[in-house]
């Protein structure tokens, strides 16, 4: 753990953890069986907030790298000048929630007061099916066929079998499909149709980011959801013509302020909301389902895979996510 002391007598301290998953959880890019974490801790005063981040490969961070980016920052950061200080990603993520979580500890309210919004309630989510073979993934269905909202990993050329033994595990699950950047403007496509015809609701990002101009005039008869394609606002004039909804996750954003942000920019212009997630601890859930409140789409499911969780974790029930309790954040 590393910390970085000045005379205010504001503390930034990084810790790795890990979080053992149930059950190996696969998508297109590979296999894993923990979640590896860092939490962020921010002290001032006596008082603690916290934060977790997800460093993700995709966007070339490493453990390593976002703790080095923290520890760059100076030890009396406001989250005002964090937003200069950082790039959008996980690093600022971490820190951003755990000065929010401190000024909520220190002030005796909520973030959501804090913030200005609405007290937050249970939102449905979606839980992620783990790629598989279709008869593994028609069980994995059958299992899970209880929840309102299923997501499928896909991305392979194998998809439409494992989606049809999906369907048929959970006739009634709404179902939403992650492409992970694994089709072509061809693909998508020839699989266009049978989305629709198997009740697939919405699905995210079909095209790698980088080739998702092919999106403009293309049928969307399923709306089409920007995850890699969306980082922050800066995203959204790149989107046009192409998206329907923007998935956003705080890992992505660079936490909760430009999530927020975001938010309110992207329904401004049209666009429908789906927050998403890495696979991470309840903390890093919890700043999330203020951002989830109304979405189309809440996918918050991280702590639903994990054997293990931290010691005050989100609530879900039949009602969905519940918002955090202040003993966990915010």
């Amino acid at each position: 753990m590393g910390a970085i002391k000045d005379e205010v007598s504001q503390v930034i301290s990084v810790q790795r953890e890990r979080f053992k998953l149930a059950e190996v959880f696969t998508i297109s890019r590979g296999s894993r069986t923990e979640a590896k974490v860092l939490t962020v801790r921010v002290t001032k005063n006596g008082v603690t907030g916290w934060g977790e981040c997800v460093p993700y490969a995709r966007y070339s961070e490493t453990l390593d790298s976002v703790t080095e980016e923290i520890a760059g920052l100076p030890a009396d950061v406001t989250r005002e000048a964090l937003q200069s200080l950082l790039p959008a990603g996980a690093a600022r993520n971490a820190v951003d929630c755990a000065l929010w979580d401190l000024e909520a500890k220190s002030s005796g309210k909520r973030v959501w007061e804090l913030a200005g919004l609405p007290a937050p309630k249970p939102e449905i989510t979606a839980y992620t099916l783990s790629l598989a073979s279709p008869e593994e993934m028609e069980a994995q269905a059958r299992k899970h066929a209880f929840r309102p909202l299923l997501k499928i990993k896909l991305g392979t050329p194998d998809d439409m079998p494992r989606l049809e033994a999906v369907r048929r595990g959970a006739p009634d699950a709404r179902i939403i499909v992650d492409a992970n950047e694994g089709w072509s403007a061809d693909v998508y496509a020839d699989l266009a149709p049978h989305l629709v015809r198997l009740g697939v609701a919405l699905v995210e990002q079909p095209l790698p980011a980088g080739d998702d101009d092919a999106l403009i005039g293309m049928d969307r008869p399923v709306p089409v959801c920007a995850d890699e394609s969306c980082h922050d606002r800066e995203s959204l004039p790149k989107l046009a013509g192409k998206y329907d909804v923007v998935n956003i996750k705080l890992d992505k954003t660079g936490g909760l302020t430009e999530a927020l942000a975001l938010r309110d920019a992207a329904i401004k212009q049209g666009y429908d909301i789906m927050v998403g997630c890495m696979v991470g601890s309840s903390l890093a859930m919890a700043p999330a389902t203020l951002v989830a409140q109304g979405a189309v789409i809440t996918d918050l499911d991280g702590p639903l895979l994990l054997a293990e969780d931290r010691a005050k974790p989100l609530v879900f029930d039949d009602a969905g996510v519940h918002p955090p309790e202040a003993a966990l954040w915010g």
